[in-house]
């Protein structure tokens, strides 16, 4: 079936005009007049909700279908449903500039606003189509990929995690990341087309247009995520410094010198970019808690469907309503055996209308149960705000969408965990706190230098300070400058190792993950002071708290209504990010670390 495309004067919103004896919506432009007027606006952007609901849903239920079915067809598929967004989303992200300045009702004003930072403007079909087909061609590579022993990122992913041989772990990482190899060409030309489209919507490059969606300009948002960067980097980097002395006990400081990056394949994930995994390596108090919770999901056979209804639990005790029944007809929970699938984990609302899901390749593992709250986090956002416009069913920003399931994962406290059985009593001992935090900490403060480096590099490459000739250069000066982590092996600029990691293929922009990190300890806080908690804040868990719930529904409710600061303070009183939560609750795992660390040669 050929479907006709949209119209012009559908693209342009003046199909939603009344005649003018109707004054509410009165057609602003046409043969006698084309100067736009705030009625005209207002039905201009009521048209635009219709038709990207319309547009969105067909996009994201072809997005489904492409990642739970790869094949060339489902790719094609994708890549033209997008490309019809994209060609309605050109138009209209021009036509929402005619109406700038105008005296607008907030409402209006805002939708105006979401509008002209969505999309790209590639008037040309041909290269909208070259652009989204790319698109869906890099992502699927990365589904797909595979190395010369037929390993899939699952398989070389669990050795990475598991093994303790500083070889095999080098065999892995480095077959993994050579599969990305191919696609470097078709990366750059993706660059060159995502800053055509973003000069196309008024901006100097993809970068600026991406750092544009946070209520102020990108120079102040970049000098924003810095600013957060510098007040937790002396926490980051004395726990690089422990680890890195840890890491040296077992692997020699031959393999792991002093004052150097750590080699990146050691630290139990592929991109090293939470280090969990690595917790029997350097665990201050060998023995003093049982916390292997992986090995309790493993004992107790703990399945997919069993983790997501905990998950789910959590939600349901803070007074919000379950899920859905379609949600658990069409999730995804495990990797089917006779298809390839993005097993990259990701939460949906398909038809922007409460048809929830998750698509994701649960296994019974600690970290699989933290992602499991997290992704359920984006799905009791989308439905708090799925009867809002469409234009507003987005976070505050992308960093608040993220940082939702964290927040209630860091209230898997050691007592919670002991309700699910989960994990034994644990003894009253400042040993015990130092352990806990010291997991903790390796999976939420490991994280923040890398949260941050990703886009650092993507807004060099899209500004032309990284050229393509550097993208492996650039990409490993920026590892080894905030994260302190390095290559054990040459990788020459043959390799593409940004593309190793799915956010890049998947242009995904990366900076919401830092800033979730940050704001889920303001949210925690915020949320255990709704519940009447007292004491340190790494003790607190709101489950069951229907104060603490209503609070957060009502955030949840304003979706991107309203700017960012606004939802912020709805819920913790603030209208700033800050990482003060974050080193409250840290609080003994910093003293105990300034102790660890006398005398050490930190530092890289």
């Amino acid at each position: 079936m050929m479907l006709r495309p949209l119209s012009l004067a559908l693209l342009l919103g003046v199909a939603a005009c009344k005649p003018a004896t109707d004054p509410k919506l009165a057609c602003t432009q046409d043969a006698e007049d084309s100067t736009p007027t705030p009625a005209g606006a207002k039905a201009f952007v009521q048209k635009a909700n219709e038709e990207l609901k319309r547009l969105w849903t067909e996009s994201s239920t072809a997005e489904w279908i492409k990642n739970n079915f790869i094949t060339d067809d489902t790719e094609r598929n994708a890549a033209s449903a997008n490309e019809r967004l994209l060609a309605y989303q050109s138009e209209a992200a021009k036509r929402a500039t005619a109406f700038k300045g105008l005296p607008l009702d907030a409402e209006t004003a805002r939708m105006l606003y979401l509008l002209r930072i969505a999309s790209p403007v590639l008037p040309d079909p041909e290269k909208r189509l070259e652009m989204t087909t790319l698109a869906a061609g890099l992502e699927g590579h990365y589904g797909k990929g595979k190395d010369p022993k037929g390993r899939d990122l699952e398989v070389l992913s669990n050795i990475v995690r598991t093994s303790r041989s500083y070889d095999e772990l080098l065999d892995a990482w480095v077959s993994w990341h050579d599969t990305s190899k191919s696609q470097r060409a078709a990366y750059q030309r993706f660059v060159e087309l995502q800053n055509e489209g973003a000069r196309g919507a008024g901006f100097t490059n993809m970068g600026d247009m991406w750092r544009a969606g946070y209520d102020m300009t990108p120079e102040a948002f970049e000098a924003e995520t810095d600013r957060l960067w510098q007040e937790v980097k002396p926490l980051y980097d004395a726990l690089h410094c422990y680890v890195r002395g840890r890491l040296q006990q077992h692997y020699g400081k031959d393999k792991i010198p002093d004052g150097k990056p750590i080699p990146a394949h050691l630290l139990g994930n592929m991109w090293a970019q939470e280090w969990g995994n690595v917790y029997g390596l350097v665990e201050p108090y060998p023995g003093v808690a049982k916390l292997d919770v992986t090995a309790a999901l493993v004992a107790q056979a703990w399945d997919a469907k069993k983790m997501v209804k905990t998950g789910e639990a959590f939600f349901t005790s803070l007074g919000m309503a379950p899920l859905p029944p379609t949600f658990w007809e069409r999730s995804l929970f495990t990797k089917p055996a006779d298809r390839e699938v993005v097993c990259h984990a990701s939460a949906w609302d398909v038809t922007y209308s409460n048809d929830l899901r998750i698509k994701m390749c649960i296994q019974p593992r600690e970290e699989d149960l933290v992602t499991v709250h997290h992704e359920l986090g984006h799905n009791y956002y989308y439905q708090a705000y799925y009867k809002l416009p469409v234009l507003f069913q987005a976070g505050a920003h992308d960093g608040f969408h993220e940082a939702i399931g964290d927040a209630l994962a860091l209230s898997m406290t050691p007592r919670y965990l002991t309700q699910l059985g989960l994990a034994p009593e644990l003894p009253a001992d400042p040993k015990v706190v130092i352990n806990v935090q010291m997991k903790d900490a390796l999976v939420r403060v490991a994280f923040l230098p890398f949260g941050k480096l990703i886009d650092q590099w993507r807004w060099d490459v899209f500004s032309g300070k990284t050229a393509p000739g550097d993208y492996q250069k650039a990409w490993w000066a920026l590892r080894q400058k905030y994260q302190g982590v390095a290559s054990a092996v040459p990788r020459g600029e043959d390799a593409f190792d940004p593309g190793a990691k799915y956010h890049v293929p998947a242009n995904v922009p990366y900076t919401r993950y830092f800033l979730a990190r940050i704001l889920q300890f303001q949210f925690y806080k915020s949320l255990c002071e709704k519940a009447g908690h007292k004491g340190p804040l790494h003790e607190c868990s709101f489950y069951g708290s229907k104060e603490a719930g209503a609070a957060l529904q009502k955030m949840l409710a304003m979706g991107a209504s309203q700017p960012w600061p606004d939802a912020l303070e709805a819920l913790t009183g603030t209208r700033a990010m800050s990482g003060s939560a974050l080193l409250e609750y840290f609080a003994p795992l910093r003293a105990w670390l300034a102790e660890q660390n006398a005398g050490q040669q930190c530092g890289w």
